[in-house]
């Protein structure tokens, strides 16, 4: 009877971390649906990204009170759950504390974790108002899911922290009593003025408040695990691929089509019959696709950058289109690709591969009318925190419209038109063009 804890907690550690990993190994496939692009190149500069942007945070504290209270939140989260290597340790065998022989360093650390939880406490308090009533465009403009889901999060972190401080409260009580295993280690700065709440309690009282909080705060934990693949909470992980993979070419620099380029190519090579028929054994190929449509026509980086948006806003906050009302959303771009994706992920889970929904990733979530109204700046871009890059998405998926679909608005048509007559985006003749000069 007294191994039955034991092997509770193991099979929920178990189950918890399975379910996780099968999550993850979902989106890993996801992601590899797009197409190949090579970024391991300048492997210094990509760790230093990712030390700066993702672990330091730089880009966040662009806008202090926010950035600060970010910082606050994750380190307190990240350090504080180091506590949970000792609370797996302690379940799987039934230890209390195992790390307390560290005598004056697990004081430290007790009594740092404490401070810290009082902090994410403060600070999730803080982005609660701030994303519900505080009058912040870019998150009255979050309606239903993605509004909850924000907020799903900080009540998670509301109740481990709770959690957390009411297991160490009980704790110091029991100590104080001098129950079996509850040896005295660690401090408890916070949980000190939470542990006279129990005063008068008994000892079996307190053992089972102490228990309880303690299943609780790791059960939670591994529900919390779990709950972010459903999440755009999801950035926690992948902040860091997504920075180090960031594109490292000067922002305003376009790729150039492979496709395009072997077709110049082909076309340049006065050896070259563009019309020959294949080679014997060999199949004739299709033709390269310009652009984007559809998510598996995006690269892997990209939909990466997808499942990495936080949602925050600040790209949409940043944009100069959506500020003057045009229907462009940076936020919904990435929104909308992470959502199609998922459809595709979920019809490969139900089908065993993909089949053809009639749906794609151009009209059915993005409309031509967003993505003309982007000025190409850069704003977006420069303005995310995790380094994703809604405008290469939108670029890509331009691409489709102009070279597959000739659907490029008039006023572009009559340019194109008027470089391939005229040599210039005017409509005059060559000849004319410096009339101006006689008058």
């Amino acid at each position: 009877m007294q191994y039955i804890p034991n092997i509770l907690f193991i099979i929920a550690l178990v189950a918890g971390i399975g379910y996780f990993t099968k999550n993850i190994r979902k989106v890993i496939r996801n992601i590899r649906l797009g197409k190949d692009v090579d970024r391991s190149d300048n492997k210094g500069q990509r760790f230093k990204n990712m030390a700066m942007v993702a672990i330091g945070q730089s880009k966040m504290v662009r806008r202090p009170i926010a950035g600060i209270l970010h910082i606050i939140v994750y380190l307190g989260f990240i350090i504080i759950n180091i506590e949970v290597l000792e609370i797996i340790i302690d379940g799987i065998f039934g230890t209390h504390r195992i790390f307390a022989f560290l005598g004056g360093f697990y004081d430290f650390l007790i009594g740092s974790f404490e401070f810290l939880a009082f902090l994410v406490l403060v600070s999730v308090v803080i982005f609660w108002v701030r994303r519900n009533i505080s009058n912040i465009r870019r998150f009255k403009t979050l309606k239903g899911w993605p509004k909850n889901d924000g907020n799903i999060i900080l009540y998670f972190e509301v109740v481990l922290m709770t959690l957390f401080l009411t297991m160490n409260a009980a704790d110091l009580q029991l100590q104080a009593l001098g129950a079996d295993h509850y040896i005295k280690a660690g401090a408890y700065p916070v949980s000190q003025y939470i542990a006279p709440l129990f005063n008068g309690l008994s000892e079996g009282t307190l053992i089972f408040l102490e228990r309880g909080a303690w299943w609780l705060h790791i059960l939670g934990i591994l529900v919390f695990l779990n709950y972010l693949y459903f999440s755009k909470h999801l950035h926690i992980m992948l902040a860091f691929p997504n920075t180090y993979y960031a594109d490292l070419n000067p922002k305003g620099e376009l790729d150039n089509l492979e496709a395009v380029t072997n077709e110049v190519m082909l076309m340049m090579d006065p050896s070259a019959d563009p019309f020959a028929a294949p080679a014997e054994g060999e199949e004739e190929s299709e033709p390269a696709k310009f652009g984007a449509s559809d998510v598996t026509d995006l690269n892997w980086a990209q939909l990466l950058n997808a499942y990495t948006c936080t949602e925050c806003g600040r790209c949409t906050s940043e944009c100069p289109a959506n500020q003057t009302g045009k229907k462009l959303s940076p936020r919904k771009i990435m929104m909308d690709t992470r959502d199609r994706l998922q459809e595709v992920g979920a019809n490969i889970d139900k089908n065993g591969s993909f089949q053809d929904d009639g749906k794609q990733l151009l009209n059915d979530y993005i409309t031509p009318e967003e993505l003309w109204a982007c000025t190409s700046c850069n704003a977006c871009v420069e303005a995310c925190p995790v380094g994703i890059s809604p405008l290469s998405i939108i670029i890509d998926m331009r691409r489709y419209l102009v070279m597959e679909q000739s659907a490029a608005p008039s006023d572009l048509n009559n340019m194109m038109s008027n470089i391939e007559n005229n040599g210039a985006p005017w409509p005059f003749n060559q000849m004319d063009r410096l009339n101006w000069s006689n008058e």
